[in-house]
């Protein structure tokens, strides 16, 4: 896996990423750091990725597993360091799952499956943050 960030110059603090699959990302900074806020952070991205990538280990799990999933999605709320490096401390994941007669049991151990076992992202950030997470089920 490889990407590439170039900064987009003097003006600011903004750049553009290209990851190895050919797709292309902006970031940016907060104004009191330089940045427009034309993009997200970098650290957003960070947290947004750990979504995904969670969610994706969510639904995958519940297709093998014949569960009729029609919908995932996951809110992250974080905390991070007062002092650099400002790693995350915590992170609550709160994922709504949608679909028809799911099984709470096999909803929690998907959930609980890509925390420990298929999801780098959430696996690399437990060693600096406590991370936690809920979930509520929605039939439809």
């Amino acid at each position: 896996m490889e990407c590439k960030v170039t900064w987009m110059g003097p003006e600011g603090m903004s750049f553009v990423a290209q990851t190895g699959s050919g797709h292309i990302v902006a970031m940016d900074g907060a104004p009191d750091g330089g940045g427009n806020n034309l993009a997200p952070r970098p650290m957003e991205m960070v947290l947004l990725g750990t979504g995904g990538c969670t969610a994706y280990d969510v639904v995958l799990i519940l297709k093998r597993g014949r569960q009729d999933v029609r919908g995932c999605s996951v809110r992250l709320e974080a905390e991070r360091a007062d002092a650099d490096p400002k790693v995350f401390t915590k992170i609550n994941f709160h994922f709504t799952v949608t679909g028809r007669g799911l099984d709470p049991v096999k909803v929690e151990r998907a959930i609980e499956l890509s925390h420990e076992k298929y999801c780098s992202a959430s696996i690399m950030l437990a060693k600096t943050a406590e991370i936690t997470h809920t979930m509520e089920i929605v039939e439809g």
